[in-house]
């Protein structure tokens, strides 16, 4: 089946990530494919956005966003978890989309080798890092064209079934704080099992000092 069109992702980025549900996500692997049904996104707007790496600017880390669209952004977070991207909108724009959960179609075996504390099938993907961890993306992956005609690409991004408007549920992003914390940009298929719960914002508690004093006694 062919992927989706590359203008498909060279929209605005609040166009794209409702579109997005439904969709069909294909890793390929080199002992076979897994097949995921998209049913949570979140939007990101590049340098407008206060919750987007791109904020403050192009980086190191972000200079995938600047690219083309239909390209994947891997990042990597909290010492510990990969999460994956698609880049929207024109080149230097910045946007994407982060996929934050889906149900797995397909390969379901492959996912769960990967992803063995899982209880159910509905937890394999349900949020960004599981579903990185379930499908084996890294930063190795980071850049991949996900509008190749190649069915042996790494990453695609099918057609699947789109899903109809009221059944979109909209509301504010996971763990975004600050200027961004309300914009309702977080979008997922309602009642879907596979999407994950929403967490406010948790400002990270500093580390305390070796040196400091300690209660008085």
């Amino acid at each position: 089946m062919d992927t989706l069109p590359r203008d498909f992702f060279d929209r605005p980025v609040l166009d794209v990530a409702p579109d997005l549900l439904g969709r069909t996500l294909v890793r390929q692997l080199a002992e076979g494919e897994i097949t995921l049904r998209l049913t949570e996104v979140e939007a990101y707007a590049g340098e407008a956005d206060p919750g987007s790496h791109a904020y403050r600017g192009r980086t190191a880390r972000n200079a995938t966003m600047y690219g083309p669209p239909g390209h994947a952004y891997v990042y990597f977070t909290y010492g510990m978890w990969y999460c994956l991207n698609l880049v929207c909108g024109p080149k230097d724009h910045a946007s994407g989309v982060l996929l934050r959960a889906g149900e797995v179609r397909s390969g379901a075996e492959l996912a769960r080798a990967r992803r063995p504390r899982a209880r159910t099938d509905a937890e394999l993907a349900r949020g960004p890092a599981r579903l990185a961890t379930a499908l084996e993306v890294d930063r190795v992956l980071d850049g991949t064209d996900v509008c190749s005609a190649d069915e042996q690409a790494p990453l695609r991004i099918l057609p699947g079934k789109p899903v109809a408007a009221e059944s979109i549920s909209t509301g504010p992003r996971t763990g975004v704080g600050g200027d961004g914390a309300t914009h309702p940009w977080r979008f997922w298929i309602t009642g879907d099992p596979s999407v994950s719960p929403y967490r406010a914002h948790q400002p990270r508690r500093p580390r305390a000092r070796l040196d400091a004093p300690g209660p008085r006694s």
